[in-house]
């Protein structure tokens, strides 16, 4: 089986290498990352201890779109700003029956696939866990997650193919409500990037947790004006995830560490964003909530703040503001 990997950054190394011991793996992606590739291979660690390295000989690593010829199957990874350019690229080298793949943040992605490749099977899916590269060519996977796919029977022999690897997929029914829960968690992209602190540290400040809490409970009120009730991901509903995130910190860190495991190295990928110059996918995130709480004239005064301060370190570049928690909070209402 071919499988195509366009989008070939953190993610999509990841993926990309856990596949090479199944499948035929082409990546195309950014000169800087393939030839990193060609270099070194692809090296992939875990928050659990274990490790897994590719050598570049059984990768086809390429940057121009024609290595997307004869796929049997395309997951798209890049960033969603980049979603209908990239797929317009690789489209004249696709099969007709070429299933394509979107593990991207965000919930509209696969509509802008579908838009330029309507002739296509496009299947949502999503990807739980956090990535870090670490050097050239080296990637660390910082959390705990799975990845989830829509249960299209187009998408079983990927699906299959996936259990002889160290990252199987899940399929499911639900991607519409996966979808929601995954943006839940997302919503602390910003909190990242605007302290320029790593996950964990964030997470075990009350204020910055209150932010993020606040964010969710917006976006719940959002999501179920349209009829939209977030799949449940680990072992708490949404609703109490959102009540967890404001309990005093020792009672957090408890609770937390039970359903997501969290190394040092964490950050994410909107404070890799930030940190080298690129625009970020706040569109997407609060972004989002924002525009769904529009269509249903509910205010998300929040995510709106968010969407603004993240817009100003975008312009900011080297020279933006690092946020304290209280500080955060304070700017943004919560």
């Amino acid at each position: 089986m071919k499988i195509v990997v366009v989008g070939a950054g953190s993610i999509g190394c990841v993926v990309g290498a856990a596949l090479a011991d199944v499948a035929e793996v082409s990546l195309i992606g950014r000169p800087r990352v393939i030839d990193a590739a060609r270099e070194h291979g692809l090296s992939v660690t875990s928050y659990d201890g274990s490790s897994h390295h590719v050598e570049p000989s059984r990768l086809t690593l390429a940057t121009s779109p024609d290595a997307a010829a004869d796929a049997d199957a395309v997951l798209v990874a890049v960033k969603s700003g980049a979603t209908e350019s990239a797929v317009g690229e690789i489209a004249p080298y696709l099969r007709p029956d070429t299933v394509v793949v979107s593990l991207q943040n965000g919930l509209r992605n696969p509509d802008r696939i579908r838009g330029v490749l309507p002739e296509h099977t496009v299947v949502p899916g999503m990807v739980a866990f956090n990535v870090v590269e670490t050097a050239p060519a080296r990637f660390h996977r910082a959390t705990s997650g799975d990845v989830m796919v829509g249960s299209d029977p187009r998408v079983r022999p990927l699906v299959d193919l996936t259990r002889g690897t160290w990252l199987p997929y899940e399929p499911r029914a639900d991607m519409r409500e996966v979808q929601h829960a995954k943006l839940l968690l997302n919503l602390m992209n910003p909190v990242v990037a605007l302290a320029d602190r790593p996950l964990k540290e964030c997470l075990s400040q009350r204020d910055f947790r209150r932010v993020l809490a606040a964010c969710q409970r917006e976006a719940l009120q959002v999501f179920a004006a349209h009829g939209v009730r977030p799949a449940r991901l680990g072992p708490l509903p949404a609703r109490a995830t959102a009540r967890v995130l404001t309990a005093p910190d020792g009672v957090f860190t408890r609770v937390a560490a039970a359903q997501l495991k969290v190394d040092p190295e964490a950050r994410s990928s909107m404070w890799d964003d930030l940190q080298h110059g690129r625009p970020t996918e706040i569109g997407e995130l609060q972004g989002a909530v924002v525009d769904l709480g529009w269509r249903r004239g509910i205010p998300t005064p929040v995510c709106s703040a968010l969407v603004d301060l993240v817009r100003e370190a975008e312009q900011a570049g080297a020279d933006r503001r690092r946020w304290s928690a209280a500080d955060l909070r304070r700017a943004v209402g919560a």
